[in-house]
């Protein structure tokens, strides 16, 4: 049904993700109420499929973001810190910074400097305040390395497939912190773990997706070359 959830409107692509069980928290709604996902691509918005951004980049279907979300929810509280790993278009991160409040702070890290500039852009059509407080900030780097200087994360999403666990990004989050991330080459597996403590982590499988590969921009610049 996810694929079904098409919309004229951002309200009624939201309102049709929340009947089709995808969205199930009122919080992440308001969320995706609030940021206009045309603010952030041109060519249907509201259409429920990914689709291609600049820098053979890739902005996810609206129901992958509904699930990350949904999944990363419960650690999105007021005053939380969460990264976005790479952030692209920058809606998923306004998204976590309307989520974590006036106190909280969402980080995007983009390793393609046009897409940060775009991003920034995008953000500022509507939602100038998150950047001007300073509630959100988007960077320029190896998302892979994670982001250092504001961890340790409450929240972290990676917004493509890592070939295997990504052990550096785990090292940033807190304890009681969750990292959703999808794992693997041609069959990736979109995963949430949970860090009980500094030793143990808890990891569960949230579905079977398809996303495009973590990887340096070279790469990424000439995978379709």
């Amino acid at each position: 049904m996810a694929w079904r959830s098409h919309g004229k409107t951002n309200l009624e692509l939201v309102n049709n993700l929340e009947k089709n069980g995808i969205i199930k928290s009122a919080r992440v709604k308001q969320a995706m109420t609030s940021i206009d996902r045309a603010d952030f691509i041109s060519i249907s918005p509201y259409d429920d499929r990914p689709q291609g951004i600049s820098c053979n980049a890739t902005i996810s279907a609206p129901h992958m973001h509904a699930e990350a979300l949904e999944a990363l929810e419960p650690k999105l509280n007021e005053n939380a810190k969460v990264l976005d790993v790479g952030s692209g278009s920058g809606y998923l991160t306004a998204c976590f910074a309307k989520m974590v409040g006036v106190g909280g702070k969402a980080v995007g890290i983009e390793h393609m400097g046009e897409l940060v500039k775009k991003s920034i852009e995008n953000i500022r059509k509507s939602n100038s305040d998150l950047l001007d407080s300073g509630r959100l900030e988007i960077y320029e780097g190896d998302g892979r390395r994670g982001f250092l200087p504001e961890s340790p994360y409450d929240a972290i999403h990676v917004g493509a497939a890592a070939p295997t666990l990504p052990t550096e990004l785990i090292r940033q989050l807190k304890v009681g912190g969750r990292i959703i991330v999808p794992v693997g080459t041609t069959s990736q597996e979109f995963l949430q773990i949970d860090r009980i403590s500094e030793t143990e982590t808890k990891m569960t499988k949230l579905l079977d997706v398809i996303y495009v590969p973590l990887t340096d921009k070279t790469y990424q610049l000439n995978r379709f070359d």
